[in-house]
């Protein structure tokens, strides 16, 4: 199997990235003009974990994003359905956990994370709404959720020249660089039929999370969504 389709049945996304896991990083820093980094950061902030806090990274692939919580301390669970994906992982990080997990059916214990957040894999989960209530499950009241995900640009002159970026300059770059370019062919279809910020986020609040607020990176390019989990009444006496 060279791509998936955009309905993204989960054996065929896991094999995909399977295929494509051992350049995934590089690849990814090319593709993105090395913006990637940058995004993160800003992820990680967002998330604001400290130590004695436990953290779900989803979609972690390779743990790179899990990193900045494990290098501060922070308890992470890096999470993800492709196999390949986390075995590069865990060779080069071993001192993080890894586990593979069907984001529509998480592994984990109710209220079991302080923090859940998905970079770049919310996209690829066919039924993301059933992950987007999974999610909140496995978060304590009053924990947050932050989502990275490509998105809508937001001044019509750059939507034009990402768009051409997209479907004609990234699979050119993709076959040259990557072992399974047909996979970056998908990514650059599921990106253009993804909802805009606006639209993410009414799915968000629709799934019970709540306080749901947005930041674009690179214009928008991609956007950083933020929510918490509602605190139940206190009963009345």
């Amino acid at each position: 199997m060279n791509r998936a389709d955009l309905s993204k049945q989960p054996h065929e996304v896991s094999a995909m990235f399977d295929d494509v896991a051992p350049r995934y990083d590089l690849v990814n820093d090319i593709l993105s003009l090395g913006r990637a980094r940058g995004w993160r950061k800003v992820v990680a902030e967002a998330v604001a974990a400290v130590p004695g806090e436990r953290v779900l990274d989803l979609a972690a692939g390779t743990g790179t994003s899990s990193e900045p919580y494990a290098d501060a301390g922070v308890d992470v669970v890096a999470a993800d359905l492709s196999l390949g994906m986390l075995e590069v992982g865990r060779a080069r990080r071993p001192d993080i956990e890894f586990v593979q997990a069907d984001a529509t059916q998480l592994p984990f214990a109710d209220a079991s994370f302080d923090a859940v957040t998905i970079s770049f894999g919310l996209r690829n989960i066919q039924g993301h709404g059933r992950a987007l209530a999974e999610m909140l499950r496995v978060t304590r009241p009053g924990g947050r959720l932050v989502i990275c995900e490509f998105s809508t640009p937001t001044l019509a002159p750059l939507r034009t020249v990402y768009t051409e970026y997209l479907m004609k300059a990234l699979p050119g770059i993709a076959a040259r660089t990557s072992s399974n370019p047909a996979a970056y062919q998908y990514l650059a279809e599921s990106i253009a039929a993804w909802p805009d910020q606006e639209e993410l986020a009414a799915q968000i609040l629709g799934t019970g999370w709540e306080g749901v607020q947005y930041r674009n990176l690179t214009g928008g390019i991609v956007a950083v969504h933020r929510a918490v989990k509602p605190i139940p009444a206190a009963p009345a006496r």
